[in-house]
């Protein structure tokens, strides 16, 4: 790595009182441990109601390399993240959770090959500490979610890693809500590579991510970059129509030449049933298009920044205290 490099590492951060101590210590040790600086950690306080803010706000008191930014209320993950992007300073940035699932000492490994020129480069899991079931369930997204995509998603690859400073500013200007930042990531292109790693258990506490927000990050990741669940409503009433014509032209036949009467009575409820299903299923899947093309064309804030504190010295919210991202330069010719 060039002795130039300044790192940042970005961070959202809800009702985590109990892993920052060692998260602060852990990647305090590592970013000492780099060339290069000043390196700065990036904590977004995502409306926690713990303590958390308070442990967040005595680090930058004692740390000049902690920088907080602290949100109205809790505006979800990837909004968190998407606030930590727009207040990092560095060359290269690194974006990880507070749970020390992402382990700090892989940082390293990422500015290895950043350092050969990668201007991604992305943690790969090899291996879950979590139940058999959740662990199923991401290994059956990822492979989803790659296969229905429009871009090449790399296979279970989770928002920890690094980007360049072009990649980040690329990001930033892309003004949609509903945000899948690690397919944003892989939208961008450059050149991206994978670094295989071991996620660890959760240090301390609860995930804060049950299976509604699980469900609704799938969601984002599926709808944001494909548009074959549409498509599929084409294929599926295609394929309706086609077998009720079949057995039409069966019903007519036997009719004039086998001379049986038409039966079926349960056939006919269980197939009117079965439609319907698959209509308002599909008006489903066009409902979430919908909902995000309204929540889209609001054009209300990502985030809503409460106060920065840098260099233990609180800044004043931007004048309307309700940016979305705080004003940036025109991107680069490199970028544009």
């Amino acid at each position: 790595m060039s002795a130039a490099v300044r790192l940042s590492v970005a961070v959202p951060v809800h009702n985590e009182e109990e892993n920052l101590p060692a998260l602060l210590a852990r990647l305090g040790a590592v970013l000492g441990t780099l060339p290069g600086g000043p390196h700065e950690m990036v904590f977004v306080d995502d409306g926690s109601r713990d303590g958390s803010a308070r442990l967040l706000r005595e680090a930058a008191a004692r740390d000049p390399r902690v920088v907080l930014v602290e949100l109205s209320r809790n505006f979800g993950h990837q909004a968190a993240l998407s606030a930590a992007l727009d207040h990092v300073r560095g060359d290269a940035v690194v974006i990880m959770d507070a749970d020390l699932q992402d382990e700090p000492e892989s940082i390293p490994l990422f500015l290895e090959r950043f350092a050969e020129g990668f201007d991604v480069v992305y943690a790969q899991r090899t291996r879950r500490k979590e139940p058999l079931l959740l662990r199923a369930s991401y290994y059956l997204f990822y492979r989803i979610a790659a296969g229905v995509s429009t871009i090449q998603l790399p296979l279970d690859a989770g928002d920890f890693g690094l980007m360049s400073r072009r990649v980040v500013d690329l990001l930033r200007h892309m003004p949609e809500r509903q945000r899948y930042l690690r397919g944003l990531r892989a939208w961008a292109g450059f050149r991206q590579a994978a670094v295989p790693v071991e996620r660890a258990a959760r240090n301390a506490g609860e995930s804060k991510y049950g299976v509604r927000k699980l469900m609704g990050l799938a969601f984002d990741g599926i709808f944001a970059f494909s548009v074959v669940p549409l498509r599929a409503a084409t294929m599926v009433g295609a394929g309706a129509v086609f077998l009720s014509l079949l057995f039409s032209v069966y019903q007519l036949f036997a009719r004039f030449f086998l001379a049986q009467q038409p039966r079926g009575f349960t056939a006919l409820i269980l197939a009117l049933t079965f439609l319907s299903g698959v209509q308002l299923f599909f008006l489903g899947i066009i409902g979430e298009y919908l909902g995000r093309v309204y929540e889209e064309v609001k054009n209300r804030p990502l985030y809503v920044v409460g106060e920065v504190v840098r260099r233990g010295t609180p800044e004043p919210p931007p004048q309307d205290a309700a940016v979305e991202h705080l004003p940036i330069s025109p991107l680069p010719a490199s970028v544009a």
